[in-house]
């Protein structure tokens, strides 16, 4: 598979991390107006750093673009005359809809919208997509590409906004989760090392939990509460404090927000 990578900013090298280290690309492009940040990627031997969009779209046939949003359009217009019947058009650009990307480069294209997190570096993101009525055709491709670097779903266009905030802002939600585990592990006596290890894996193993068994997150709560027991005195402290609460009010206010960017 031949891809560019068009925006090699934080998401798009996080994507090309992702892809390179599953050996996911026979070619790979990678596009940045200033390339000297990004010219170690060279070494993969089938990469090409490039600042030319140009190029890039000529030499490859599945085109991930990871640009700003404000730069997304100007893009599409200056590659648009390249764009063949084999291109497959990847979008990972928030509030950036399907119907814009038509309108600039017409509706006989393979378009599908992604939304990745920053854990496809590590081979472990959550990717949402959903795709125009041609991109149908490729999603399997786009869901090949995606599932070398985690789990993918696809889902209705709609519903990109809130899937934004889940799964891409959810990363830092769970990492203020996770800090605050260890800050209590250090309240407890242990290191400031040794409490982040504990919370990291801790958090890591509850998650593979629900994975591999496919339970309801109670189900496991029951299997480690006891009555009158320290867990679920615990649990309850934090829901008499408004944990439950306080996340899906912050998860609410995120989405609040990124619906009131699209609309400005």
């Amino acid at each position: 598979m031949k891809i560019a990578i068009i925006g090699a900013g934080n998401l798009g090298l996080a994507i090309a991390k992702g892809v390179l280290h599953s050996n996911g690309a026979t070619t790979m492009y990678l596009t940045k107006r200033n390339t000297s940040e990004i010219k170690d990627f060279e070494k993969y031997g089938n990469v090409t750093v490039t600042t030319d969009n140009r190029e890039a779209v000529q030499k490859s046939d599945t085109l991930i673009f990871a640009v700003q949003p404000g730069h997304f359009a100007s893009i599409l217009e200056q590659v648009k005359d390249l764009l063949t019947e084999n291109h497959v058009i990847i979008s990972a650009i928030t509030g950036f809809s399907i119907s814009k990307i038509e309108d600039i480069i017409g509706h006989d294209k393979y378009i599908i919208r992604s939304m990745p997190n920053t854990a496809i570096s590590v081979g472990n993101s959550m990717t949402c997509m959903c795709s125009n009525e041609l991109g149908k055709k490729r999603v399997d491709l786009a869901k090949a590409i995606f599932n070398r670097m985690g789990h993918t779903m696809e889902i209705p266009e709609e519903q990109m906004q809130a899937a934004t905030v889940i799964c891409a802002s959810g990363i830092a939600f769970w990492m203020r989760l996770i800090r605050a585990t260890t800050q209590g592990a250090i309240q407890l006596g242990f290191d400031a090392k040794e409490a982040q290890e504990l919370a990291m894996h801790t958090c890591n193993g509850a998650a593979s939990l629900l994975i591999d068994s496919g339970s309801h997150p109670e189900e496991e709560i029951d299997r480690v509460t006891t009555p009158k027991g320290c867990t679920i005195e615990g649990l309850n402290e934090m829901e008499h404090q408004g944990l439950s609460s306080s996340l899906i009010q912050g998860i609410v206010a995120s989405f609040e927000k990124i619906s009131a960017i699209r609309k400005g």
